[in-house]
């Protein structure tokens, strides 16, 4: 069996946590909180809980450490100093910052003796597995990435912090027009906006300026200033009836020429019901390959694009290549 730590138990711990329930070769071993640990409950028969403080201890009984944390302050600082006692898994997701965040965690695992894969999930992860894929086999094309309609947390939280704001949800969604003339091969150049809408529901608090909020909403810069933006000023139970999901995905589409200048279109496209549940399966299937890679001897950091597929599966090579190949 692997035995499997989680650090952090928001919505992407509980999402590992019931993600290994469908997996046989996996078990949890302990579940790390900065909270006090006698008021976390958490749904595993017997696993202990622990203050994040005494990972350490854990050392010689978990094989791989799932890091939940946030990429904006969690995982800079606790990826490296989980290295140094863990073989580890993260879902860091600032792109801009990937190339930093990889050495300063190859930096701490290399010296350990340990193995990490950094930035798993679907974008950065199997999103990214499939820009490189079509690139590769379609050298002369363009790559396409829409997003949603899906929850944007990071875009929600943006509106939850402005003045006179009580909740807010955000959904990016793809401009069909857009979608439309890439699938038929027309590879245009797309602007932020010609990509993607942004639709806001909001919850106001009572007397609070709804114009001003939405000014400040449409003109903040690096979230909706470089969008078409909708906002909708909603009731705090409208909003927990009607908008309490997490829901997202999208699609990558390559399109491109053969050196015979044949048009083809790839595309990959994921549809989720939950964002954070989703994303916490494709971390626990790279916890695997951490697993078998680390037995194997490997050590330092590693994305994606280093992970053999078969090391993914439960199943044997004998078994993908009888069944799937």
């Amino acid at each position: 069996m692997i035995r499997v730590g989680i650090s952090g138990y928001g919505n992407l711990g509980r999402g590992v946590e019931a993600a290994l329930t469908l997996c046989p070769d996996m078990e949890l071993t302990a579940v790390f909180t900065r909270r006090d640990p006698k008021t976390l409950q958490i749904t595993t028969p017997g696993v202990p809980v622990a203050a994040e403080a005494e990972a350490a201890a854990y050392a010689d009984r978990i094989d791989v450490m799932i890091l939940c944390g946030g990429s904006a302050t969690d995982l800079p600082k606790q990826g490296p100093v989980y290295a140094k006692l863990f073989n580890t898994i993260d879902s860091f997701d600032t792109h801009a910052r990937i190339p930093e965040y990889y050495a300063s965690m190859d930096e701490a695992l290399q010296s350990s003796g340990h193995i990490g894969i950094i930035s798993v999930g679907w974008d950065p992860g199997l999103f990214s597995l499939n820009r490189m894929m079509a690139g590769a086999i379609l050298p002369d094309g363009d790559d396409y990435t829409f997003w949603g309609r899906g929850v944007s947390q990071g875009h929600s939280d943006a509106i939850r912090r402005i003045p006179g704001v009580v909740d807010a949800k955000q959904y990016t969604v793809p401009v069909e027009s857009a979608v439309a003339a890439v699938r038929a091969g027309e590879n245009p150049t797309l602007t932020a906006r010609q990509k993607h809408l942004r639709e806001c529901w909001v919850v106001a608090e009572e007397g609070a300026d709804r114009a001003e909020i939405e000014r400040h909403i449409v003109t903040m810069p690096n979230y909706f200033d470089e969008y078409d933006t909708t906002v909708h000023f909603i009731s705090l139970e409208e909003l927990r009836r009607d908008h309490s999901g997490m829901p997202h995905g999208g699609f990558v589409i390559r399109s491109g020429k053969t050196a015979q200048g044949e048009a083809c279109t790839v595309e990959y496209s994921l549809k989720l019901g939950s964002n954070p549940q989703f994303t916490a399966s494709v971390i626990v299937a790279y916890a695997r390959a951490a697993a078998r890679l680390a037995a194997s001897g490997e050590t330092g950091a590693r994305t994606v694009f280093d992970i053999a597929p078969a090391l993914l599966s439960p199943k044997s090579p004998e078994e993908l290549r009888r069944t799937m190949l």
